[in-house]
């Protein structure tokens, strides 16, 4: 990176963080159209090229204020990637996809973006300002700290950790860098969700009884090869030591990747975490609990497959997570049909929506929140918008443009890392509780620690496989 790049960006992100104040953008730095001139640009590099960064990318693809040059991943091409393995990922195909769409957007072919096995190499080699991580859940720890050691800026796509160890690690390094950091929970980007927030923080149903929290469970065949599950002959061009990482060693199978990697303990914490990272997260916005946790996790129960199953994760799920001043989280898989005021309302009960967030307030009062629907106990709730007097939640209309905006001003994002933490911490102890089948487990949030229970506070964290060191 040169000098002026350098210095440039840096005085944004630090400066006015520093000052506490947003910067005026000179017009000397704005190219034609008020697009900000090239060198100005936020250099933003993939790690990852699978069904998240396919799905996601384009966000910062279409937003004028960065550039995707770069994208790192061990597979260079192969298919099953996607919610129904209809479609390829890897670094070549993600190269592929980032020079498609600037040469679209321009007179003449383009070739602008490089493709790394290693994601080290590419944030040596290339001049990058900020990363998307795309990689499975086991990678998340390591390489945040790593960027963050480098100073560069971080969206992370959620769940934010594979254990709470990760994620306390994750937020020290963020915070000591002083790097902007968004989640990728984009739910808080949406108007539903923020509606029903700012309404259950401003006592629209009373006080807070329970929230209810709808989660889908089973495993999905997402890749399409589940039924593959014996050892195979890794795909040629795919450094497959190096997708395992700090992961335990384990022998490929196709069953395994692409994204059915979501169902084996060793990568991720199943649907319990995939869903609990963005569910929960609106639970812990609305009922101001970002930076706290529970202080019990009870009535632990669940399905769950034999420990030498490769899809070991749960199946079917039930806990509770009860805080100091009484509230209660009841956090379950959809069979469990916890909301059945919502279907209620129902005269076709065959399209009763079970997931989502329900919060149960006083008088028979409640709101029942999920993507692209938000319900109440009485419509005339909503008429009224939040008043001027009342609690005004963050912002945030595109989950994309509000970390590079945040990048620029110093300020912090709609999704900081501590929210994040705490809201996967939840899953995790949930996830401890049906490992071992306890059915209660005793959480300090202040300290982070589980009491009198050596098997759970084991699972507190884990060691990355050497010589995956930091």
């Amino acid at each position: 990176m040169t000098t002026s790049r350098t210095s440039r960006r840096r005085f944004l992100a630090q400066s006015v963080a520093a000052l506490g104040f947003p910067t005026i953008i000179p017009a000397t730095a704005i190219g034609k159209g008020g697009r900000p001139a090239p060198s100005e640009r936020i250099t933003v590099a993939i790690i990852g090229w699978g069904t998240i960064a396919t799905h996601w990318t384009p966000s910062f693809l279409n937003n004028e204020k960065c550039q995707v040059v770069s994208v790192a991943d061990p597979m260079k091409e192969f298919g099953h990637y996607g919610y129904k393995g209809e479609f390829s990922g890897g670094r070549e195909v993600g190269r592929k996809f980032i020079d498609k769409f600037y040469s679209e957007n321009s007179k003449t072919p383009v070739k602008v973006a490089t493709a790394h096995v290693d994601f080290r190499e590419m944030l040596e080699k290339e001049d990058i300002d900020a990363v998307e991580i795309c990689t499975p859940d086991h990678w998340h720890g390591y390489q945040t700290v790593y960027c963050a050691q480098k100073g560069k800026h971080l969206y992370a796509q959620k769940p934010l950790s594979l254990n709470i160890g990760d994620g306390r690690r994750m937020v020290e390094a963020v915070t000591k860098s002083g790097v902007t950091w968004q989640t990728g929970s984009q739910q808080r980007s949406d108007i539903y969700f923020r509606m029903a927030s700012e309404f259950v923080r401003n006592g629209r149903i009373g006080k807070v009884k329970s929230v209810r929290v709808g989660l889908p469970g089973g495993h999905t065949n997402w890749n399409q090869m589940a039924d593959q599950v014996n050892v195979a002959p890794v795909p040629a061009d795919f450094d497959y030591d190096m997708w395992l990482g700090p992961a335990e060693q384990m022998d490929y199978r196709p069953a395994l990747l692409p994204l059915n990697w979501r169902h084996n303990y060793n990568f991720s914490g199943g649907m319990v975490t995939d869903f609990g990272a963005h569910h929960i997260d609106i639970a812990q916005w609305a009922m101001d609990f970002e930076n706290t946790g529970p202080i019990e996790i009870t009535n632990i129960k669940g399905e769950m497959p034999a420990k030498t199953e490769l899809y070991n994760t749960a199946t079917k799920f039930h806990f509770e997570g009860v805080f100091e001043n009484g509230t209660r989280y009841i956090i379950a898989d959809t069979s469990e049909k916890l909301m059945p005021e919502v279907e209620a309302t129902l005269t076709d009960k065959s399209k009763a929506d079970h997931s989502g967030i329900f919060f149960e307030g006083e008088n028979g009062k409640w709101i029942w929140v999920n993507r692209g629907k938000l319900i109440g106990s009485d419509p005339e709730m909503f008429r009224e918008k939040t008043r001027s007097e009342e609690v005004h939640l963050y912002e945030s209309k595109d989950h994309t443009d509000n970390f590079l905006s945040c990048i620029y001003d110093g300020k912090p994002t709609v999704a900081p890392i501590e929210a994040a933490h705490r809201t996967i911490s939840i899953s995790h102890l949930g996830n401890i509780g049906l490992r071992l089948g306890r059915t209660k487990i005793k959480w300090d949030p202040k300290a982070e620690t589980i009491a009198d229970d050596k098997e759970a506070s084991a699972l507190l964290s884990r060691e990355w496989r050497k010589p995956w060191t930091l």
